[in-house]
């Protein structure tokens, strides 16, 4: 589990193509303190588990469905990404709890400067559109945000400071892509509902 407060960001140093998956290194120097192999480790908000670590370099493989979902089958030599540990017994819960799971991609259809800050506008995928509420959470590439205004379109995100220095997002360009996982609360809720309507919504 993991809470969407991101640590900070590790640069990719090389992608290999296998047979039915893509294995990647990741500098995570810096990230590494009592680091196993087996560990679960967020990148780009999707859930990865560490297969191989030597001297801060440690290695991930993703299979064909995690490619398929995420931006991750995009990624290249160099690309820059999210880095989350996952959530420790007494660790403080600072965003929402997430797994990892990404259910889809969505693309940056509007970006505007805003003082220090920045506002984005996403798209929003068919499969998450009961589950993007104005004022709920909803996560980006791993970092937990509030949804600002929504309709058929897409959906805002108001990004301060503090995020742009931390994570990959102030990089994103309109056309993008961005991970998304929806609150598994959320989740719950409208698809209890749902089923207690007759699935009329």
């Amino acid at each position: 589990m993991y809470t969407g407060i991101v640590a900070g960001t590790a640069p990719i140093l090389s992608i290999e193509e296998r047979d039915g998956f893509r294995s990647f290194t990741i500098d995570l120097t810096g990230f590494d303190d009592g680091l196993e192999i087996g560990a679960s480790v967020s990148l780009d908000g999707v859930c990865m588990t560490v297969v191989g670590i030597e001297s801060g370099r440690v290695g991930f493989d993703a299979v064909e469905e995690t490619l398929e979902r995420t931006t991750l089958a995009d990624r290249s030599n160099g690309d820059v990404l999210n880095v989350e540990r996952s959530l420790r017994l007494g660790d403080e819960l600072g965003g929402h709890m997430l797994s990892g799971h990404v259910m889809c991609t969505a693309e940056i259809l509007e970006r505007a400067e805003v003082g220090e800050g920045v506002d984005l506008r996403i798209s929003i995928p068919d499969e998450v559109r009961p589950y993007i509420l104005e004022k709920g959470y909803v996560a980006v590439d791993g970092m937990s945000l509030t949804v600002g205004r929504v309709d058929d379109s897409g959906f805002d995100l108001h990004i301060i400071p503090e995020t742009l220095r931390v994570t990959t997002i102030g990089q994103k360009e309109v056309g993008g892509s961005v991970n998304i996982e929806v609150d598994s609360q959320t989740q719950a809720i409208v698809d209890t509902l749902s089923r207690s309507m007759g699935g009329s919504g």
